[in-house]
């Protein structure tokens, strides 16, 4: 099975280009920018609220925090496939959660619009949503290395099954789909044993 950051025809591609990269290599840098960008970008796409969206276009926000990580490649330690993304995917949600602490200081610049709908979502909503998110998290990290890549792959990449049967190194996207139903499943029950 292939991680999200790796070549499937390189072995593990990421830890190399890193360590060339550390060595000052600017063209893994940019190969490492250019592997893990458009992933990022994809999942970061939707997390960032309406509200947030003036303040920091998606691609901008992936694009610069990207950027500022591979300045500090010293302090990501590589532990093998996957850990470069993860650790990316971290510092994304970093970023996002600076964005919402910045922009809740300041408050929301708007005009009401008698005609913007509402979402109508209570605080006790709002709570039950993150106790979830927290929950679908906790239930993630303990799923096996391949089931984590299929949820994570499918439901926050939104890769076709197509993509998928590359990625998880599936003969077909049929054999992909099942993959994921099975990780979903799997996840499920992770989710439900916690309760």
């Amino acid at each position: 099975m292939r991680s999200l950051d790796v070549d499937p025809d390189a072995g593990d591609l990421t830890g190399d280009l890193l360590d060339r990269a550390r060595a000052g290599d600017h063209a893994a840098l940019n190969e490492l920018f250019e592997r893990h960008f458009p992933m990022l970008r994809r999942w970061t796409h939707g997390r960032l609220p309406r509200w947030a969206r003036d303040v920091a276009d998606t691609a901008d926000l992936v694009q610069d925090t990207l950027l500022e990580t591979l300045k500090q490649l010293n302090r990501f330690e590589h532990r093998g496939n996957g850990a470069f993304q993860a650790y990316l995917r971290q510092a994304v949600m970093n970023r996002i959660r600076n964005e919402f602490r910045k922009r809740a200081g300041r408050g929301v610049a708007s005009t009401l619009d008698s005609r913007m709908p509402d979402d109508a979502t209570s605080p006790l909503e709002a709570a039950i949503g993150q106790e979830l998110l927290d929950e679908y998290n906790a239930a993630l990290a303990r799923l096996r290395p391949e089931e984590r890549d299929a949820v994570v792959s499918r439901v926050e990449f939104d890769l076709s099954y197509a993509e998928l049967a590359d990625v998880l190194d599936k003969p077909s996207p049929d054999a992909a789909r099942m993959a994921v139903v099975r990780a979903l499943v799997r996840l499920a029950e992770e989710m439900h044993r916690a309760r």
